[in-house]
Formats: C-alpha cells, structure tokens, sequence
C-alpha cells in the first residue's frame, strides 16, 4: 500500500503572533517552525501504525513550501516517512496548494492520502476536500479512527451529537484528528536515517490562487481581572448582568 502524508509547516504554538507590511503579511521574525501538529500528531503517525502492521507499505510525505521547509520534513522522515517530496512553491491559498498535492497525488499513484483536519495557522479545513475533488476519490473528513481492511477502509467521524461510521474503499482521502492516533517522537536511529532518506524537491504546476489576504488582525486584548469583596454580594450580582454577558 503506497500512502501520501501531508505536512504543512507552522509556527510553534507559543510563537509571538505579530504581522508586517500593514497587516498583510505574518510576521516570521523569531518564529520557531513545527509540524503542523494534526500532521504529525495523528495523520502521519496513523499512517506508520499501518505501516508497522503491514510492513510492505511506504510513506511519502508532499508539502509545499520553500526550502525553509526542510527541516520540518526531514522531523517527519525522521518519525519514519520513507521519502518526500516538496514542491517549491510559496502560497498560502488553499486551492493551490491542493492542486500541487493533487498533482503529486496523481503521479504517486496512492492508496490512501492523509492530511490533518486543518492547520493550527490558517484553520482552514480545506485542503483535504479539495485534494479529494482534485483527484476524483472519496473522502472522509474529521476521521477519529481508521482501519484498513484488504482494500476496504473503516472510518470513525464526528458528527453533532455523535459520530458516523464509513465503510469506504481504497483509494480514499481522510482528514485526521485527535483520536486517530497517539503523538510519537522520533528516536536517534530516525534522525540519523532521515539525513539519506530521499527529500526530493519539484516546481509547482500552473495553478490560480483564488483568495487573497486583505489583512490580519490580532483578538482584542483582554480586559483586567476585577476582584470584588466576598461581602460584596450586590456588586458581583451588578457584575455578572452588567459586564459579565459583554465578554
């Protein structure tokens, strides 16, 4: 079984959150890189469980991105992907990165295609879907469990209230979450091993950016902590109908 993990690079989530060129660009100055965890944490360790259980499958990871990305990859290689692949190219536009997923999808031949349910930056929740259409496969999104049976795949999914079963056959694209699969970190015989394993890097296809960035903004900063008198009982009561229900 061939799988393609997508990986996505991130800023750390304690990274200071700040933007340049009149609030259009996110500022990188400082910015501590990670796997998007949804990509590692769940769909790519997912992945090397069924791997471990079937021990003629590869793992390719694809991520788009500059060579500033490499690090991020070669952590995930280390974690046990076989081989990636990086198209060069800098976008943050949904449609385009999965059309260059989709493209290397196509090319790969691939089973299963995994991706995290969003990333941790964007919180987009897109790429998966758009990958899936690209590709003409089925696809299950917020996957909580996964199981593979012959060329028959078991998917657990959140929905309202509940969760959904799929039954659902090979090839397929999942979006993973919290559930899939439990976070792992790479050992010194990975890291070693991911220095040779293949990290091969392609030009994007020709694609159009559908959306672009009119400006970020940061939440309102919080409003200070009012201590009130245990005997003040009248005041915490004008409190909570008052300024309570505003926040």
């Amino acid at each position: 079984m061939k799988i393609l993990v997508c990986i996505s690079k991130t800023p750390d989530t304690t990274a200071k959150i700040a933007f340049t060129d009149n609030n259009t660009k996110f500022d990188t100055a400082g910015v501590q890189w990670i796997i998007n965890p949804y990509d590692e944490w769940y769909s790519l360790v997912r992945a090397l469980e069924l791997k471990e259980a079937d021990p003629s499958s590869t793992i390719h990871l694809v991520t788009v991105g500059g060579a500033d990305a490499d690090p991020i990859i070669r952590k995930a290689l280390a974690l046990g992907g076989d081989e990636a692949i990086r198209v060069n190219a800098d976008s943050h536009d949904s449609y385009y990165i999965a059309s260059q997923i989709a493209e290397i999808a196509k090319q790969g031949a691939y089973d299963l295609i995994f991706t995290g349910k969003e990333t941790i930056d964007y919180n987009g929740s897109s790429i998966g879907g758009m990958v899936a259409e690209l590709t003409d496969l089925p696809y299950v999104s917020l996957a909580t469990k996964f199981e593979i049976a012959g060329t028959r795949a078991t998917v657990t999914r959140e929905i309202e209230g509940g969760e959904e079963i799929c039954e659902v056959d090979l090839p397929l694209v999942v979006s993973c979450q919290k559930g899939v699969a439990e976070q792992r970190i790479p050992n010194m015989r990975g890291i070693m091993a991911a220095r040779t394993k293949p990290l091969k890097a392609v030009e994007p296809v020709a694609a159009d950016a559908l959306t672009t960035v009119a400006g970020f903004g940061l939440p309102p900063a919080k409003a200070g902590v009012k201590l009130v008198d245990p005997d003040n009982v009248d005041e915490l009561v004008r409190l909570l109908h008052e300024e309570a229900k505003a926040i």
